[in-house]
């Protein structure tokens, strides 16, 4: 079996893989973790890379082992239930994340949260800086993208070069977290408006219950993304409910936050234009999490929590 310290050796923020499985027994087996999956009255085995992977989601009709939940612990891979499709995750229903113990868990990090958290004016400029990184994501990933610059989502085009001077402008000069959450929600609408109009979506309304394909994919992608966020925050070791935007009386605020890093660059777009091209779920998570490895949506958000947590000893 793999040594604790050769399953860690690479970092969370490094790794490569994601997974989500549904219909499939996972278990240990010669020192590997493998899911078993019955097709044609056979039994198929598949290797699970433990030490490349930050986060397992178990959807529907699956079990584990306490073997192999065992070496997923020392891996330090999150382990999570969820619905099928990988949704919901963090919404809808109560998610019940298996985290590994140890008492080797970083402190630096939250310790420079909380150095901030209960000031309002530190909070504050806090909470500017993630959303100075959200537009800054965005205009690097829309300027670099040659497939989202093929379906229109580029940079350089005058109303999103416009939008992102004049709200970096304002989210500099914002009073207050309820002014940052107003200008959040106006960027957000605009970028549905370019979406649909790029993709030929001229009626769309952004409703989280309706069933047409772009507000499913939307749905479906945002919940990959807080899957994302939850796994920045838990490595970390930063309660999720030390929030610098949403509500401080929701739980798992701090994850939305997060989360709205990497939305509307990565979630918004593809969600479009899959729905433009009738995508399937599977192949519409694909591509998203395609996205999300191509342009270190991870390591970002990782950056950007790191970087804030330490923002306390300047302000």
């Amino acid at each position: 079996m793999e040594q604790l310290t050769d399953l860690k050796a690479i970092l969370h923020s490094k790794r490569a893989n994601i997974y989500y499985l549904e219909y499939c027994r996972i278990l240990q087996k010669d020192g590997r973790v493998l899911y078993l999956t019955g097709e044609d009255k056979q039994n198929s085995y598949y290797n699970i890379p433990v030490a490349n992977t930050t986060c397992l989601l178990l959807g529907t009709g699956t079990s584990i082992t306490q073997a192999a939940m065992r070496m997923l612990a020392q891996a330090g891979v999150m382990v999570g239930f969820c619905g099928g499709g990988a949704t919901p995750l963090l919404m809808a229903t109560e998610i019940e994340w298996l985290s590994p113990q140890s008492e080797y868990r970083p402190t630096e990090y939250v310790q420079g949260w909380l150095g901030f958290w209960f000031d309002d004016a530190k909070r504050l400029a806090v909470a500017k800086e993630f959303q100075l990184a959200r537009l800054n994501y965005l205009c690097k990933t829309w300027t670099n993208d040659r497939d989202l610059k093929q379906e229109g989502f580029d940079a350089t085009d005058p109303l999103i070069r416009d939008l992102v001077e004049d709200f970096s402008g304002k989210i500099t000069r914002a009073i207050s977290v309820t002014m940052l959450l107003q200008l959040e929600a106006e960027v957000t609408k605009k970028l549905y408006k370019f979406a649909a109009q790029n993709t030929n979506f001229p009626d769309f309304n952004r409703d989280r219950d309706a069933e047409d394909k772009a507000n499913d994919f939307l749905n479906h992608g945002n919940y990959l993304a807080y899957g994302l966020a939850a796994t920045t925050l838990w490595v970390l070791g930063i309660p999720h409910g030390f929030a610098v935007m949403h509500g401080k009386t929701r739980r798992g605020a701090l994850v939305f936050d997060v989360a709205d890093l990497i939305k509307d660059t990565l979630v918004l777009p593809w969600a479009f234009i899959a729905a433009k091209e009738r995508a399937t779920e599977q192949e519409f998570r694909q591509q998203c999490l395609q996205a999300f490895t191509d342009h270190k949506a991870l390591d970002f958000m990782f950056n950007v929590v790191k970087h804030v947590s330490q923002l306390h000893t300047s302000l």
